[in-house]
């Protein structure tokens, strides 16, 4: 199995750690790899494809690996995820907001149909954000900065995935701070 991702400051990074460690622990072979390093596609199996989301679309070495590998791709089992600001939103828009797909990344989902695909929160920082991006943020229900991912969530996720795969069940706990 491959894990890949794109991040641009580390929390999608954390989060394919994550999996991939959680799966290895439960028997299959790992591959962990940044997008711009992946290996060759026709290896794995499963693929496990991770990708921070900026301006509503994963980043555009994402967008280009998706678009480079479609056929392999959509040819395998693949999980995709994306980590943003979204899933941590609270309030009337901001959990109607949590629950859409932006656009682009629901075309790129579609293009190579994984088994699944989620979304989780990952580290909002104030520091550099623009004053409008910080009012648009409260506006639809961001309550705080700082790191917002769900472990938890996250783990859940990666159990799914490891029942796909027929995976045995966890023998620890992988535990993240």
């Amino acid at each position: 199995m491959a894990v890949l991702y794109a991040t641009e400051q580390g929390s999608t990074r954390d989060i394919a750690e994550f999996i991939a460690d959680d799966l290895a622990g439960r028997g299959t072979r790992v591959e962990l790899s940044d997008i711009a390093h992946a290996p060759e596609l026709s290896r794995f199996d499963a693929v496990v494809l991770g990708s921070a989301i900026h301006d509503m679309d994963l980043l555009p070495e994402a967008v280009t690996y998706i678009g480079n590998h479609r056929e392999a791709l959509a040819a395998t089992d693949v999980w995709l995820f994306s980590v943003g600001v979204r899933p941590a939103l609270r309030g009337p828009i901001g959990r109607r907001l949590a629950r859409t797909v932006p656009k682009k990344i629901a075309g790129l989902r579609d293009s190579i149909s994984p088994r699944d695909y989620i979304g989780f929160a990952g580290k909002y920082e104030r520091a550099g954000v623009s004053w409008k991006a910080r009012t648009l943020f409260r506006l639809t229900g961001g309550t705080r900065y700082g790191d917002l991912r769900d472990w938890r969530a996250i783990r859940a996720w990666s159990d799914t995935i490891a029942h796909g795969l027929g995976l045995r069940a966890a023998t620890a706990t992988t535990i993240h701070p």
